[in-house]
């Protein structure tokens, strides 16, 4: 049974919207343009797990232009459902960046004006008052802007900040940024980006329809959906990660929450290298089962593919692969029967009569 919201909770959030001056919590529900979509023909806000930059060739410091569009979509959030996302360029997460130590990056935001809310963004990465978050607080309608110096290598997340941020970031308002250390990361065969959130809904999970938002739950940490890139079960299918046998994969990883600690974990596979807490200048941590991933945090971990088969993503809270949070990476291949083989039902029927007998004597 779920504990009601206590007064407390909802007397904070008031108190913080108060302090900022920021009017009461908006539904978002409002009319968009049928181009943001509809409960009836919903966007797909999943970003796909490859959709990154590849590694930076170049060695000289540049200029990074980053151009992020708050928009508020009708998205599908599982079979049969939808939910009325707030996003980064239409997808969940945002779009990945990437920029080298030394990198100047140029941020521009702009607030559709058929947004309901206000929007910002807070990159990890700044050194900087409220990570860009002031400079970028911009009405439905308004484009904002700032510069900031990538100082320290690592895989930072962004979101936006404005009150109460986690609002926004719990219908979608995350993402990460990469920033290489000189000399770049060690090469892999195939990069991947994913991201873990939440999403509070007031109906019950695997409820139909159009599903709306509950601040309570919000308030409450409860939420009824969890998800990798935004919606429920979205890395599988069309949408799973895909490698070959023999081939080494890097997973960008982070929660964008904006609550719950992720227990990060590929059910078959262990990683060989995971750089903790997303420090890309302390060495790896080596053959490890399962990172722990605070919201807010990131991760990178990386893995040599031995052998073909379907690997399940999860976070080892595993109540929550019942509630949407399931991955797939597909490994094709030739199989190696030395490292893995199943037992045929004739080899086990075999073995059970050897111990019958010994049992017997």
């Amino acid at each position: 049974m779920r504990r009601s919201p206590g007064p407390s909770n909802a007397i904070l959030a008031l108190a913080i919207l108060a302090a900022t001056g920021t009017s009461a919590i908006a539904a978002g529900s409002h009319d968009h343009p049928t181009e943001n979509g509809s409960a009836e023909a919903p966007l797909d806000v999943v970003r796909p797990a490859r959709d990154l930059a590849p590694p930076i060739a170049r060695t000289e410091p540049a200029t990074v232009a980053v151009k992020l569009d708050t928009v508020e979509v009708t998205g599908k959030l599982a079979d049969g459902a939808t939910y009325h996302y707030w996003t980064f360029n239409k997808k969940v997460p945002g779009p990945f960046v990437r920029a080298r130590v030394g990198d100047t990056i140029q941020v521009e935001l702009s607030n559709r004006a058929d947004s309901s809310e206000r929007h910002s963004v807070d990159f990890h990465a700044v050194t900087g008052p409220g990570g860009g978050a002031v400079a970028t607080d911009a009405a439905p309608g308004e484009t904002k802007g700032f510069s900031f110096k990538a100082l320290k290598p690592g895989l930072y997340v962004y979101h936006c900040a404005v009150p109460l941020a986690a609002h926004h970031i719990a219908n979608g308002m995350y993402g990460l940024i990469l920033v290489e250390p000189p000399g770049g990361l060690p090469p892999v065969d195939r990069e991947f980006y994913v991201m873990q959130g939440e999403v509070y809904t007031s109906q019950p999970y695997g409820s139909k329809g159009k599903l709306t938002e509950s601040v309570e739950r919000l308030l409450d940490e409860d939420p009824e959906y969890y998800v990798f890139n935004g919606a429920a079960n979205a890395l599988a299918g069309e949408n799973a990660l895909t490698a070959k046998v023999g081939e080494t994969v890097r997973i960008y990883f982070g929660v964008g929450g904006p609550n719950k600690t992720s227990s990060f974990h590929v059910i078959g596979e262990i990683f060989d290298k995971v750089y903790q807490l997303a420090s890309l200048t302390t060495e790896p941590l080596s053959d490890v089962q399962t990172i722990t991933v605070p919201p807010g945090g990131a991760a990178a971990v990386d893995m040599k593919l031995e052998f073909p088969g379907e690997y399940v993503l999860v976070d080892h809270a595993l109540s929550r692969a019942a509630r949407g949070l399931v991955g797939k990476l597909v490994v094709s291949g030739e199989n190696r029967a030395e490292l893995f083989q199943s037992a045929t039902p004739a080899a086990a029927e075999v073995e059970h009569s050897e111990h019958s007998a010994h049992r017997l004597d």
